[in-house]
């Protein structure tokens, strides 16, 4: 295809293809994109005809993308990042008079410790703005990214889009909270005698920590998992139980 012949493809297709291409559900995508889902089926039927393949196959109550789609999309995905980026920097930003909506991806421990200083200088400095807080983690991070459902993530993070730009922001250590308000110092034997809470976002029943503790032959003992640290705290005030914090404090 040259490029007189572009003008035939709509652009709009292609914003529809990359999300179907992560949701797999014409009634999510629809209600992603604002639409009907009647237009978004005229559109897989559209995009259909214009990369002569299926696309997205029906299987059992889900779809799945045909192996010409996943070739598709990871040679689109580069390009449309490109475009975006020309557009969005064409516009001059003035944040002090920006209406614009931002949607960043915060992991617990960083919605709690960085957010609300953020807000604050926000309110400041932007104070049209509006911001859209997605919780993510290690394990949501990178679909949230390249669907464009955030632009900026917060968070410990492993695999990421081939286009995504990762910056380490500051080391957070970390610290074991007791929930029985003792004050004396745990021994290695106290601290694996004791009923461990964990937080899990996918709900394993092992992390680092239990690594570290299998090569010197030891274990410890769980009492329950949940998935948010706001949960945790609730649930283990004054009990004799154990937990791994990371310690988040605002930048200064």
């Amino acid at each position: 295809m040259n490029r007189n012949d572009l003008r035939r493809v709509d652009m709009n297709l292609l914003v529809i293809f990359e999300a179907l291409m992560f949701e797999k559900n014409l009634t999510r995508v629809a209600e992603k994109l604002f639409m009907g889902q009647p237009a978004v089926s005229a559109a897989l039927g559209r995009l259909r005809d214009l990369f002569d393949d299926p696309l997205l196959l029906r299987n059992g109550r889900g779809m799945e993308p045909t192996p010409r789609a996943v070739a598709i999309l990871k040679e689109l995905q580069p390009a449309m990042d490109t475009i975006s980026g020309a557009v969005s920097r064409a516009k001059d930003f003035d944040p002090s008079t920006s209406c614009a909506v931002f949607r960043i991806g915060l992991s617990d421990d960083a919605e709690f410790g960085l957010f609300p200083p953020l807000l604050s200088r926000l309110r400041e400095e932007a104070p049209g703005i509006i911001v859209v807080v997605r919780r993510a983690n290690y394990l949501l991070m990178s679909s949230l990214l390249a669907s464009g459902e955030i632009t900026v993530g917060v968070s410990y993070t492993t695999e990421l889009p081939a286009n995504a730009k990762r910056k380490k922001l500051r080391d957070i250590p970390c610290k074991v909270l007791r929930g029985d308000g003792g004050v004396e110092p745990l021994t290695l034997d106290d601290y694996c005698e004791r009923p461990h809470a964990m937080v899990s976002f996918s709900g394993d029943l092992s992390g680092n920590i239990d690594l570290d503790l299998a090569r010197i032959g030891r274990a410890r003992g769980w009492y329950w998992r949940c998935r948010s640290s706001a949960g945790c705290g609730r649930c283990w005030r004054g009990r004799r139980l154990s937990r791994r914090c990371p310690i988040t404090r605002p930048a200064r």
